[in-house]
């Protein structure tokens, strides 16, 4: 678990919200349980940095799979569906990526 995400959400909640997506992953429901729905932008936008693991300035499809890992190193990769629907939640300007204005306003919408 990266010590960025640890330092503004609860460990438990993240817990919580991976064992919610043992059966399969919902953005709406990850952002709820696990706090990031709660988040001011500033804590949003530092969150997106650990997910943007290339530094792009945007999650992209290989990113979105990994997803889950970025709060804990055993959590599941989601699968190609999951990625899609999650792809198409977040990219409001259909570029095939989400940015971080994009990925403030799918965590928010709970």
């Amino acid at each position: 678990m990266s010590s960025k995400i640890t330092a503004l959400l609860n460990p438990a909640d993240i817990t919580k919200a991976l064992e919610q997506c043992a059966a399969g992953f919902h953005h709406k429901t990850f952002f709820a349980t696990s706090g990031l729905s709660k988040k001011t932008d500033a804590e949003l936008a530092t969150i997106f940095g650990v997910l943007d693991g290339d530094k792009s300035g945007y999650i992209e499809v290989d990113e979105l799979k990994d997803f889950l890992k970025c709060f804990s190193a055993g959590a599941r990769t989601l699968n190609e569906k999951e990625t899609n629907d999650f792809l198409a939640a977040g990219d409001s300007d259909h570029d095939g990526k989400i940015g971080v204005d994009e990925f403030k306003i799918m965590a928010k919408q709970t």
